[in-house]
């Protein structure tokens, strides 16, 4: 069972049609039991970072979440789901993340000039690592971003850049840990092939 982990930030229609389209049974829960029968649990998010991390610590989410990756099981953060995945946030001040991979969140007007803010849009995925994610998509694939701040991270824990004047952090990963700063599921046909090979993992 593929757990879609339901923590009260953002809409989940989009992920939960994208999964069932791909044939694998999909729960969204905010119920411990569920979490930790997960066979792959996938964490979301749309806001701010303090609002969500926050709202995870309400159940001991955060806690279930850590224990569950360090066991082994596959984990996927889309967009702020995958800022979560990191040590610290410095949107609206400084705030301490899941810690599953070295690296903080920072924000994006720091480092450009001549583009807007958030950065919305569709823009060309540059992988560097050869992730069993992208198994299916290739350099050049187009996918869907919507994020004001990025991961400012090794590159060992990089797995994709996208350029958006400078080279951003497109999705990460640390052994079962994986990350996306864009999202899959409003990524059409591409989106599609990298949930697959996730699921399939």
């Amino acid at each position: 069972m593929i757990c879609i982990v339901d923590y009260g930030v953002g809409n989940l229609f989009s992920l939960v049609s994208s999964i069932s389209s791909l044939g694998f049974e999909v729960r969204v829960s905010s119920s411990k039991e569920d979490i930790e029968q997960a066979s792959k649990i996938i964490l979301p998010g749309v806001g701010a970072f303090e609002d969500a991390i926050n709202k995870l610590k309400i159940n001991n989410l955060d806690q279930i979440i850590i224990e569950q990756a360090k066991k082994g099981v596959p984990l996927l953060g889309i967009c702020l789901g995958m800022q979560l995945l990191f040590e610290r946030s410095f949107e609206f001040g400084c705030h301490q993340g899941l810690g599953l991979i070295k690296g903080d969140i920072v924000p994006i007007q720091d480092y450009v000039k001549n583009v807007k803010i958030p950065h919305i849009g569709w823009n060309k995925l540059k992988i560097i690592k050869n992730s069993p994610l992208f198994k299916y998509i290739k350099t050049g694939d187009y996918v869907y971003f919507v994020h004001s701040y990025f991961a400012s991270t090794e590159e060992k824990y990089i797995s994709s850049l996208t350029d958006y004047e400078i080279e951003l952090t497109a999705s990460c990963e640390y052994k079962n840990v994986f990350g996306c700063q864009f999202h899959p599921e409003k990524s059409g046909e591409v989106g599609l092939k990298i949930l697959k090979a996730f699921l399939e993992m």
